[in-house]
């Protein structure tokens, strides 16, 4: 099993920046990628960006949201971010943190951090 906790979220102004951070717990070997994805109100939930454990650190956007945002790893700390830039009110949603691996085709998810973006 493998535990995800979110950290990061909260009220931020139109046009402004958040980092978020994921710590993974538990049987941290079998991760393979990471990710985040949102789910806004009345939406399905949407992958923002996700990045490869492996040394290749292989990443991938969402186009909504790949010109101003990063997603990077500390391995060494189990914890993964999402640098969000140039925040929009359509950026609100709650953000989760995403496990995955390959070999099982198994996945964990984190609760969940509210983002707000509102003046």
């Amino acid at each position: 099993q493998v535990q995800l906790v979110e950290s990061g979220g909260g009220l931020v102004k139109p046009g402004g920046s958040l980092r978020l951070s994921c710590a993974a717990s538990g049987a941290i070997s079998s991760i393979d990628a990471m990710g985040w994805y949102r789910q806004a109100p009345g939406k399905q939930r949407e992958l923002v960006a996700a990045i490869s454990i492996s040394r290749s650190g292989i990443t991938n956007y969402a186009d909504s949201v790949k010109d101003r945002t990063t997603i990077s790893r500390d391995n060494a700390k189990n914890t993964v971010f999402l640098q969000m830039d140039s925040l929009k009110p359509e950026d609100t949603a709650v953000y989760y943190c995403n496990a995955y691996n390959v070999l099982s085709d198994s996945e964990y998810w984190g609760n969940g951090t509210l983002v707000t973006v509102s003046s």
